[in-house]
Formats: structure tokens, C-alpha cells, sequence
């Protein structure tokens, strides 16, 4: 197996323009998310950018940057242009699509998502669940909850649907975290097919890949990372920042 992280980012958010550069403690959001997945080691690192602001500023970091087409409309779009830039020979057969809005994500957890790929063969994609923060996380539609086949203890497992309802029973509830390891035919098969019925009812791409036949794992994390979407969530981050140097 020979993986890559690739990192889509964007200028143009709706919720929060800019913020791939929006400093925290001092840092690029961008280059923060760029140095956790390179102390992954999960496989080389690079950032797929849809502006030239944001390959500037990961290159003054010693990072990698490919920029792309602004008008490219998904992240998966972007890291397979990305991807025919950087890999036109196709040696990397594993490509792990890490946001550029977890500025501190743990290593560990890309980690896991790598390694799923690599212990399960039935895995066509992995990804990473974490638990509830919450009761409250049970019926927020912006939580996005994964269904699970996984036994007590158990630290990965097999996902059997992804939804923004709520679910009920004594069971836990897990987060998903928008982490995923994608094998590479997996990730063509996927990004040319059209959104399919159920993505367009939840509004969640990863059951496009389940209606495809596509097998998902997910790997278990402690908790989920902070994801940056608005400013609140940003200042967050930087409360969050603050506390590592004190």
C-alpha cells in the first residue's frame, strides 16, 4: 500500500470566506492542518488548492501545493486534480482526503484511517467515528451520526448507513468525522458517478459511495477534532491554541 494525504482547501467558504488563512496563534489554519498530516506519516502530504493565496502560504511553510481550479465543485474533485498532477503514473494506490479545517487533528487518527485500508481487504473506504459529545448530538441535524457493525470494545468496524436523524435506543451514538481513506479506484468510481438519491435526501456524499456497492470502515477516535465552519468556531480554535503554549 502507498498512501497520500491530500488536503482540499478553498478560499470561498459560504460560512467563513478565507478561512484556510485565518490565523491561529499565530499560524495559517491551513499549514496547522498540513503539519499534523505530515507527522502522520501516512505518506507524503500535499495541499489541493483552489487559490494561489493558499499554495503561497503553504510553500513559505515548506509544504507541498498544487493549485487547482477555483470552479472545481467538491473536494473530491479537487484532490483528483490534485492527484493527476502530482501521481499521473498512479503509484500511490491509497489517497487520504484529510478537510483543511481541522487544524488539530490528531496524527493518530489519520493514522487509523491508513490503516484500515491496510488490514481490511473487503474496505474500499475508511474513515473515522468518534463518540457523542452529547445527548443532545442525537437529534442536531448537523451531527452527522454513522450506523455501525461494531462489537463491544471494538475499535473499528464496518459502517451500515450515515444520517442526520435521530436514532434512538442504549446504544452509542457515533459522530462521523469527515476523515476518509479512499483506495484509488474506489475514489474514480465514486467522483464519476452523478449524487445519488439517498446523498441528495440526507445531503451526505459518503452514501453515494454505499450506493455504488462501496464498502465503508471506520476507525474509532477518542473524540472528534474541532472543525472550523463559521467564527465561532474559529475562536474556538484559538481559545484552543492559547492553551497549548501556557
Amino acid at each position: 500500500m502507498n498512501p497520500i494525504v491530500l488536503i482540499p482547501a478553498r478560499m470561498a467558504a459560504t460560512r467563513l470566506p478565507g478561512k484556510p488563512l485565518a490565523d491561529i496563534g499565530g499560524t495559517p489554519m491551513i499549514v496547522r492542518v498540513l503539519r499534523q498530516a505530515q507527522a502522520a506519516g501516512a505518506g507524503p502530504v500535499a495541499v489541493a488548492a483552489g487559490d494561489p493565496e493558499i499554495v503561497d502560504a503553504v510553500r513559505a511553510a515548506g509544504g507541498q501545493a498544487v493549485l487547482t481550479d477555483p470552479d472545481l465543485p467538491s473536494g473530491s474533485d479537487r484532490i483528483l486534480a490534485a492527484l493527476a498532477a502530482l501521481d499521473p503514473d498512479g503509484r500511490h494506490d491509497v489517497v487520504i482526503n484529510l478537510q483543511g479545517d481541522m487544524p488539530f487533528v490528531a496524527p493518530s487518527v489519520l493514522a487509523a484511517c491508513a490503516g484500515l485500508l491496510a488490514a481490511e481487504p473487503a474496505c474500499d473506504i475508511a474513515t473515522v467515528v468518534a463518540p457523542e459529545a452529547s445527548p443532545a448530538d442525537r437529534a442536531n441535524p448537523d451531527v452527522v451520526k454513522a450506523v455501525m457493525s461494531l462489537g463491544p470494545g471494538a475499535r473499528a468496524g464496518r459502517a451500515l448507513y450515515f444520517t442526520r436523524s435521530t436514532l434512538y435506543g442504549d446504544q452509542p451514538v457515533w459522530r462521523h468525522i469527515g476523515i476518509y481513506g479512499y483506495r484509488r479506484a474506489a475514489l474514480e468510481a465514486f467522483n464519476a458517478a452523478p449524487p445519488s438519491p439517498l446523498e441528495q435526501r440526507e445531503k451526505l456524499e459518503q452514501l453515494r459511495a454505499m450506493e455504488l456497492g462501496l464498502s465503508i470502515w471506520a476507525a474509532v477516535a477518542e473524540d472528534a477534532p474541532i472543525s472550523v465552519d463559521n467564527p465561532s468556531d474559529l475562536e474556538r480554535a484559538r481559545e484552543y491554541a492559547r492553551t497549548l503554549h501556557d
